[in-house]
Parts: C-alpha cells; sequence; structure tokens
C-alpha cells in the first residue's frame, strides 16, 4: 500500500510538471506603436514570465501579417511572446 501511496504522488507531481510546462500564459500589455512598413509593434508590458523578461517598453516582430494590422495605437492587449528564430515575436493575442 505504501508504494502504491508513492507512485500516485509520483504520477500526480510529474502531470503537474508536464502539464505546467505547456501551460500557455497571457501577458498584458498596451499597444505604444505599430509601424507596419517593418513589421513591428511596441508594446508597453507586464513582466513577460517565460522569457524572463522585467515589465518594459520592447518592440515585437508578429507572427503574421494579419495580426499585426489587428492591432491599433492605445489598445490593451493580452499576448503570448516567444523567441523565434531568435527574434521576439508575439505568437498569440487573446481576443
Amino acid at each position: 500500500m505504501e508504494m502504491f501511496k508513492k507512485l500516485a504522488l509520483a504520477t500526480a507531481i510529474s502531470t503537474m510538471a508536464i502539464t505546467g510546462a505547456f501551460a500557455e500564459e497571457f501577458t498584458k500589455g498596451k499597444i505604444k506603436k505599430v509601424d507596419d512598413k517593418k513589421g513591428k509593434v511596441s508594446i508597453i508590458h507586464e513582466p513577460i514570465e517565460n522569457l524572463g523578461m522585467p515589465a518594459m517598453t520592447m518592440v515585437f516582430r508578429t507572427s503574421t501579417e494579419e495580426m499585426l494590422q489587428q492591432l491599433k495605437p492605445g489598445q490593451e492587449v493580452e499576448f503570448i511572446a516567444e523567441r523565434v528564430n531568435g527574434k521576439l515575436t508575439v505568437t498569440k493575442i487573446k481576443e
């Protein structure tokens, strides 16, 4: 019985670790500037946990042209940013 409890606990911990690793965490921010010509957006954002980045204003690429076209200065957003080919990129915006 003791072995069963240990196995159940180990399984639960492993499942939580795996789930946490794949969980998407959105960051709140406000669009400061959209540069259509360069395909970039400036965002005043809260800390971005997955990148270990404190709150600041940062320039990002967007993963698609359509995403960039939807963004307007002053707009409040929740987004996910990742490093894509070494570039900081907004990969998802919560609608």
